[in-house]
C-alpha cells in the first residue's frame, strides 16, 4: 500500500478533539482511502487527554529546538478507531495538556497567539519525528488547513531537515477564512521567537512565500502552504472558483479573503472535491417523539447549565419554554430545523435587519407563525457570545423559536430525522455536512447557493436554494424561498423534493477515488 501521513488538529474519532468539519473528514476518510490502497495514518496534538482516553502506547522520546530552547516531546501510538489497519501518532507535550474537549485555547484578545505556539512546536516535532526516524516516512504528508502548516515551512526551508524537501505534499484547504496570522517578530508568539535562527538566516525570496500579503510584517502559514504545497484540495469544486476572486464581505461575497492571487497562481494545481457523508444502515435514535425530544433536551439544557455554570435567561428562557410545550403534550405542524456554530459565516443574513422587522430571523419566525400557530423552529448552535446574545433576544420575542445553545450529539441526530425544513444560510461554505445529514434523512434544505451548499442541493429538486448579490438581496430571496417552501409543503412536488433529497449519495468512496486519482501522486 501506498503511505500517507495526514496532519491534523482535530479528530471526530475521539472524544473531545471535534470543534468543526475537519474532525469529521479525519475520521472518516481514511477508512475510505484503505479501499483505494492507500494507507493514511493521521498525527496530532494529543492535547493531554487523549493518550488516557486511546490507551496508547509510548513510542519514542525526543528533543526539538523551539524557541531558543530544547522541548522534550514525545510520540505516542494507537490503533485508528474507525481503521484499525492504520494508526494515529499522538504528539504530546506538557505545555499542550487541554481540559477534556477543549482543542482551541485562544481568547481573542490575540488571535490565533496561543494556537500558533502549540501548533508550530507540533509540526517542527512532526519533522523532527521524521528526520529522526520516529515516524515512518511517508510517500505523500498531507497537511489540514493553517494548523500544520508550519511543516512545509520546516520542510523546504530549514536546513536541518533537508532530506524531507522531497516529500510530496498536499494541503486541504477546509477553510479560508482562518489563517493563523501572526507576527514575523517582535512577539512571544512569532516566527522569529519561535525558531530564532532560522528567521535570522532566512533569505528575502522565502520570505516572500510565507508573510502575509497585507501584513508585510506578518507570517501567514496558510498561504506559505498555499505556496509551498504540491497540490492543493478544495472541499467543494463550487469553493475552489469563489476563492479565485476577492472577497467583499460588506456586500456579503466571501473569497480568497486575501490570498485570491496565490490562488490564481495555483489554479492548475488545484482540485475542487467536495467532502463526503456516511450511510450507515441503521439511523435510528432513541428518541422516538416530539415529547421525547422535549425531555432529552431539558435534560441537556441542565447539563450544559452545571457545565458551564450559566444562570441567566440563555438557558432558563429555553428550559421555560420547553416546559410550557411538555405540559401542553405540544406536537409541531411543521419543524424547522438548524444545527451549526454561531458565527458570521453561519448567521450573517439571519442578523440583517429589514424594512419591516429588527432582523431577517424576526421575519422568518413571522412567516413561520402565519403560516402555521403550530409551527416550530429549532436551532442548535453555540459559538461567538454576542451572536448568541442576539439570538437568546430574539427568542425572547417568538413563542416559536427554541434556542438551544450549545452542543450534544443526540440533539441534531433527532433533528436531522424528524425536521420538515434543514436551514442553512451560511454566507459561504466550504463544503458543509450538516446539509448532507439533513439530506441523507430526507428532510429538505433551504440553502445560500454558495461553496459546497450549491454543490449538494438543487433547487426545487433535492431542496431549495437562493442567492443574491449583495446582503439586501440574500435576505429577500431567502424569505421569498422559505414562502416557496412552505407553499410546497405536503404536496406531491414536496414529496418528490423529499425523495430526491433522500436518494442523493456523497460517499466517502467516492471521494477517497477522486483523491486518488488527482491528489496523491505515487512512484
Amino acid at each position: 500500500m501506498n503511505k500517507v501521513l495526514m496532519l491534523a488538529s482535530e479528530n471526530g474519532a475521539f472524544k473531545g478533539a471535534k470543534v468543526g468539519g475537519i474532525a469529521d473528514v479525519i475520521r472518516d476518510l481514511p477508512a475510505a482511502l484503505h479501499t483505494q490502497q492507500i494507507q493514511a495514518d493521521i498525527v496530532m496534538p494529543s492535547y493531554g487527554f487523549l493518550t488516557a482516553q486511546t490507551d496508547a502506547e509510548m513510542l519514542a522520546e525526543f528533543t526539538v529546538e523551539f524557541k531558543a530552547g530544547v522541548e522534550q516531546i514525545t510520540i505516542y501510538t494507537t490503533a485508528n478507531p474507525t481503521c484499525p489497519e492504520t494508526c494515529v501518532y499522538l504528539i504530546d507535550h506538557p505545555s499542550w495538556h487541554h481540559e477534556p474537549g477543549k482543542v482551541y485555547t485562544d481568547s481573542g484578545d490575540r488571535p490565533f497567539a496561543e494556537d500558533a505556539n502549540l501548533f508550530a512546536l507540533f509540526s517542527v516535532a512532526v519533522a523532527e519525528g521524521l528526520h529522526g526516524g520516529y515516524l515512518p516516512r511517508p510517500d505523500c504528508v498531507h497537511i489540514h488547513d493553517w494548523h500544520s502548516a508550519f511543516f512545509l515551512i520546516c520542510s523546504r526551508y530549514m536546513s536541518r531537515y533537508q532530506a524531507l524537501s522531497d516529500i510530496d505534499c498536499v494541503l486541504t484547504i477546509h477553510n479560508l477564512a482562518i489563517q493563523g496570522i501572526r507576527p514575523l517578530q517582535d512577539d512571544e508568539s512569532s516566527l522569529a521567537a519561535w525558531f530564532p535562527e532560522f528567521y535570522a538566516e532566512l533569505k528575502e525570496n522565502a520570505l516572500q512565500q510565507i508573510r502575509d500579503p497585507r501584513y508585510q510584517n506578518c507570517i501567514n502559514p496558510l498561504r506559505a502552504a498555499i505556496n509551498l504545497a504540491n497540490r492543493i484540495h478544495v472541499v467543494s469544486p463550487t469553493y475552489a472558483k469563489e476563492i479565485l476572486q476577492p472577497s467583499d464581505n460588506e456586500h456579503g461575497y466571501f473569497g480568497g479573503e486575501g490570498l485570491e492571487r496565490d490562488l490564481q497562481r495555483r489554479e492548475q494545481d488545484t482540485y475542487g472535491i467536495i467532502n463526503g457523508c456516511n450511510y450507515p444502515s441503521d439511523l435510528s435514535t432513541s428518541v422516538e417523539n416530539f415529547q421525547q425530544f422535549i425531555q432529552l433536551a431539558r435534560e441537556t439544557l441542565a447539563d450544559w447549565r452545571d457545565k458551564f455554570g450559566e444562570s441567566d435567561n440563555q438557558y432558563s428562557l429555553t428550559d421555560k419554554r420547553l416546559e410550557i410545550l411538555q405540559t401542553k403534550h405540544f406536537t409541531p405542524t411543521f419543524l424547522m430545523t438548524s444545527v451549526g456554530r454561531l458565527t458570521d459565516q453561519k448567521v450573517l443574513i439571519l442578523r440583517q435587519k429589514t424594512d419591516h422587522h429588527e432582523t431577517v430571523l424576526d421575519a422568518v419566525l413571522e412567516r413561520l407563525h402565519r403560516f402555521s400557530s403550530a409551527a416550530l423552529f429549532i436551532m442548535v448552535g453555540s459559538g461567538d457570545p454576542k451572536l448568541t446574545r442576539l439570538f437568546v433576544d430574539i427568542a425572547s420575542r417568538h413563542d416559536n423559536f427554541i434556542f438551544l445553545n450549545g452542543y450534544a450529539e443526540s440533539l441534531p441526530d433527532w433533528l436531522y430525522q424528524q425536521g420538515d425544513l434543514f436551514l442553512m444560510p451560511s454566507s459561504f461554505e466550504p463544503c458543509g455536512i450538516s446539509q448532507m445529514l439533513a439530506m441523507r434523512e430526507g428532510q429538505p434544505c433551504l440553502v445560500h447557493g454558495v461553496g459546497g451548499l450549491r454543490d449538494t442541493v438543487e433547487h426545487k429538486q433535492s431542496g431549495f436554494v437562493f442567492g443574491g448579490s449583495n446582503l439586501d438581496e440574500q435576505a429577500r430571496h431567502l424569505l421569498d424561498s422559505l414562502d416557496e417552501a412552505l407553499a410546497t409543503y405536503k404536496t406531491d412536488q414536496w414529496n418528490d423534493i423529499k425523495a430526491c433529497a433522500k436518494s442523493r449519495r456523497f460517499s466517502w468512496p467516492k471521494v477517497a477515488k477522486q483523491m486518488q486519482q488527482t491528489l496523491y501522486r505515487f512512484s
